[in-house]
């Protein structure tokens, strides 16, 4: 994925012009105005006012808030997406009544300078800081934590100031209105979840926490934990022989199937996958076994257990999901992706009857260059299962 609309909306709000953010990280799309409260001029203010119709919000981090002695806004705060919402505030000095854009522009530039302090601050008043997540984007998907990305891409700050943007119904527009708003006013659009895949392309989520050698059944391996430092999931990777003697080592990213894996569940294919990927690995003398802990196309154990159920009364596998409100395939790739980028590797020949993974390993950042077909044992309990795959999910199996 090219992020050029990302880089021209950074590039502009470093020259204090403002984008518009669309946040289409909950099924449907909102459309915002994001600027960097350090350029929120009395002129940036009023078209806000007038224009966007929204509250004027203000993300900031934890340091800062806690500098300027933010404290939570007092109320109920079991609205999801609204945690984080502090004292609403004034500048002290040089405001009047606080609503006028002049005033507002002043409290969001107090916000925003380096030397600030919270005497600086009085409460309540007319803008309506929030506090993000240290993680930003990757933690939480919301527009507060977009804005303070994006200006802190920028180079600016650290708090960045942003708007709703409300229709002539009052209602938020959607992407498309958001678009047009765009371009009527020749701003840039950025997409929440492409920001997101920006970042993850640029950083490291995944880092070594465990290492031994060990032996299986398949030949001697080297046995590396690697952890997500967005959830704290660990998971295992076999590594066998020495991977730089080859540009491509065949690797297989295995999402973790209890049933299948420990317990050898015909209904499924996982534990003959598992193993063909290992055998073919120790034959080939090299490869890389990636053990991911999405269990049941990334519903989880109890999940599957219950789309099991569904499954036995006549559902297949892919309406058992939707049934429990989940997506057909829940599964991501980017930690694998991670993992291999971390081990050094720089193409992969990947083991794999799923183009959907091909793909997205690709779309993270390492090239594929073969496809490792699976041969992979029909049984009469698992057939439905396969059918399914190949049918509804794409999945590369002649059967």
């Amino acid at each position: 994925m090219k992020f050029e609309n990302i880089e021209n909306a950074v590039a502009e709000i470093a020259e204090g012009k403002p984008v518009v953010l669309l946040d289409d990280s909950n099924g449907t799309i909102a459309s915002y105005l994001v600027q960097s409260a350090a350029h929120c001029t009395e002129e940036a203010v009023n078209f806000m006012a007038v224009h966007c119709l929204g509250v004027i919000c203000v993300g900031l981090d934890g340091l800062r808030a806690d500098h300027l002695q933010l404290t939570p806004m007092p109320g109920n705060h079991d609205n999801k997406g609204n945690e984080g919402f502090t004292i609403s505030v004034e500048a002290r000095e040089d405001v009047t009544t606080g609503i006028s854009a002049a005033d507002r522009a002043k409290t969001l530039q107090v916000l925003a300078e380096e030397g600030a302090k919270a005497e600086d601050l009085v409460s309540p008043g007319h803008i309506f800081p929030v506090r993000v997540d240290d993680g930003g984007v990757l933690h939480n998907s919301r527009p507060p934590e977009a804005a303070v990305e994006m200006v802190r891409l920028a180079g600016v700050s650290t708090v960045g100031a942003y708007c709703a943007l409300l229709d002539s119904t009052g209602e938020v527009r959607d992407g498309a209105g958001g678009e047009a708003f765009a371009a009527e006013h020749g701003f840039s659009v950025v997409r929440l979840s492409h920001l997101s895949r920006y970042r993850l392309l640029r950083e490291s989520i995944v880092r070594r926490v465990g290492e031994r050698s060990v032996d299986t059944p398949h030949g001697p391996a080297q046995l590396i934990v690697f952890e997500n430092e967005l959830d704290g999931s660990t998971h295992p990777v076999f590594v066998i022989g020495d991977l730089s003697s080859v540009e491509a080592p065949p690797v297989r990213i295995h999402s973790q199937c209890l049933t299948g894996d420990a317990f050898h569940s015909l209904r499924c294919d996982c534990g003959d996958q598992l193993n063909g990927a290992l055998t073919y690995m120790h034959e080939q003398g090299v490869g890389v076994l990636v053990y991911l802990r999405q269990e049941g196309r990334g519903i989880g154990l109890t999940n599957k257990v219950r789309a099991y159920g569904l499954q036995d009364r006549g559902q297949d596998t892919v309406d058992a999901n939707l049934a429990l409100g989940f997506g057909a395939d829940e599964r991501s790739y980017v930690v694998a992706s991670q993992i291999f980028k971390t081990l050094g590797l720089t193409g992969v020949r990947l083991i794999t009857n799923n183009e959907r993974k091909i793909r997205e390993t690709e779309e993270w950042g390492v090239p594929v260059v073969e496809r490792v077909a699976l041969d992979v044992a029909i049984r009469p309990e698992n057939e439905s299962y396969l059918r399914t795959k190949r049918d509804r999910l794409g999945h590369l199996l002649s059967l």
